[in-house]
């Protein structure tokens, strides 16, 4: 039979010190009960957005977000432009990195896309 001590405060069992055999065949169950709360978090915190494959792939080869994004969403360079509110040529500008776009700017056209601003912003290494 395995002893078990068990530490008490106020009258309440606290904690349970078992021997070490009994620790090493039950440690594998805490791991996955933190897998599983990690999951669950994460879960929770999920919007529900996801990114579609065709856009992953023109990003991975090499398109600016905004630029995959709008020939995700079958847009002309017209069409996001008037969308957002801005010239074509600054979007040109945008889409070919020639210049940047302010927070205001790429707002404007993650609204007019549709998607998080998040999506548009590329990460500086």
């Amino acid at each position: 039979m395995t002893q078990i001590q068990f530490i008490q405060r106020d009258g309440k069992p606290e904690f349970a010190v078992v021997p070490i055999e009994v620790w090493e065949r039950v440690k594998h169950l805490m791991e996955d009960l933190d897998d599983v709360a990690l999951f669950d978090r994460a879960k929770s915190q999920d919007d529900g957005f996801r990114v579609p494959a065709a856009v992953l792939d023109a990003e991975l080869a090499g398109d600016h977000p905004v630029k995959a994004w709008r020939d995700y969403r079958r847009l002309t360079q017209d069409a996001l432009a008037n969308a957002a509110g801005l010239s074509k040529p600054y979007l040109s500008q945008i889409e070919s990195r020639k210049r940047g776009g302010s927070i205001d700017v790429l707002q404007s056209l993650a609204d007019a896309l549709n998607v998080p601003i998040e999506l548009l912003l590329e990460r500086r290494d």
